[in-house]
C-alpha cells in the first residue's frame, strides 16, 4: 500500500477528510484521486474556509470595528487582514516568503508520510490525527516567524477573497508586493516536491508491505487445499 493514500486527511469514522488542496493535487498528479473528486475536494475545502472566515468575522466584528474605528487596513498599527490570511513578515523578501513557504510544505508531506507509511514502521492509526497536529506545530513554530506558514492554499486563499468583499478591498491582493500567490503556488510546487524526496530516499528503499492476518490465512488455506489435491 502506498503511504500517499491516506496523507493530507483525518480519518473521521472510519473515512478521509481532505483539507489541504495542495495535497489533494498531488494525490490526483500521482493518479490516486479522479479529476471529479479532485474538483469536489476543492470546491469543499474553498467553500468551508469561505464560511469559516465570515463566521469568525460575525463573530468579532464588534471587536474588529471597535479597534480599527471602522477603517479595515492591511498594514498599519490597526491591521486586522492578518486574522483571516497570511502575509509576510516586513523583512521578509518575496523570494525568501515563497523558499519558507515551499520548504513549510515539503517538511509538512514528509511528516505525513513517515506517519502513514505502512512500510516503514507507521504511526498506530488511533494516533495519527494528533502526531499529524503535533508535525503543523511544529511547522508553525519553527518556520511561521516569516509567513505565518500558510502551507495550504485553502486556508488562505478564500479568505483573502471573503476580506476582500468584507471591507479591506483589493489591498489584500496588491500589498506586500501582491504577494497573495506565494501561498497558493509554493505549497503547491512543494507537496510533489516533497513526495519526491520521499520515495526516492526511503519509499523505494522499502521492504514489501507484509501481509495481513487474513492474507496469510487465505494464502495458507489455499496451500493447504493445493496439498490436499496433490496427495489425495
Amino acid at each position: 500500500m502506498c503511504p500517499f493514500s491516506n496523507c493530507g486527511c483525518w480519518t473521521v469514522a472510519g473515512g478521509t477528510s481532505h483539507l489541504n488542496a495542495a495535497i489533494t493535487i498531488t494525490q490526483w498528479l500521482l493518479g490516486k484521486i479522479t479529476w471529479t473528486k479532485l474538483a469536489a475536494y476543492i470546491i469543499g475545502q474553498f467553500l468551508g474556509s469561505f464560511i469559516a472566515a465570515a463566521t469568525v468575522f460575525a463573530l468579532y466584528y464588534d471587536a474588529i470595528y471597535h479597534f480599527t474605528n471602522g477603517s479595515l487596513t492591511v498594514s498599519g498599527p490597526t491591521a486586522t487582514a492578518h486574522i483571516f490570511s497570511t502575509y509576510p513578515a516586513a523583512n521578509v523578501s518575496l523570494e525568501g516568503a515563497f523558499f519558507t513557504e515551499f520548504i513549510a510544505t515539503v517538511m509538512l508531506i514528509l511528516g505525513i508520510l513517515v506517519i502513514h507509511d505502512e512500510r516503514n514502521n507507521a504511526a498506530t492509526k488511533g494516533a495519527q490525527p494528533m502526531l499529524t497536529g503535533m508535525l503543523v506545530l511544529g511547522i508553525g513554530l519553527g518556520l511561521g516567524l516569516n509567513t505565518g506558514y500558510a502551507i495550504n492554499p485553502s486556508r488562505d486563499l478564500p479568505p483573502r477573497i471573503f476580506t476582500a468583499m468584507a471591507g479591506w478591498g483589493m489591498d489584500v491582493f496588491t500589498s506586500e508586493r501582491s504577494w497573495w500567490w506565494v501561498p497558493i503556488a509554493a505549497p503547491i510546487l512543494g507537496c510533489p516536491t516533497g513526495v519526491l524526496v520521499y520515495k526516492i530516499c526511503i519509499d523505494f528503499h522499502n521492504e514489501p508491505a507484509p501481509e495481513t492476518e487474513k492474507e496469510q490465512a487465505d494464502a495458507e488455506k489455499e496451500l493447504q487445499v493445493s496439498w490436499q489435491t496433490e496427495h489425495y
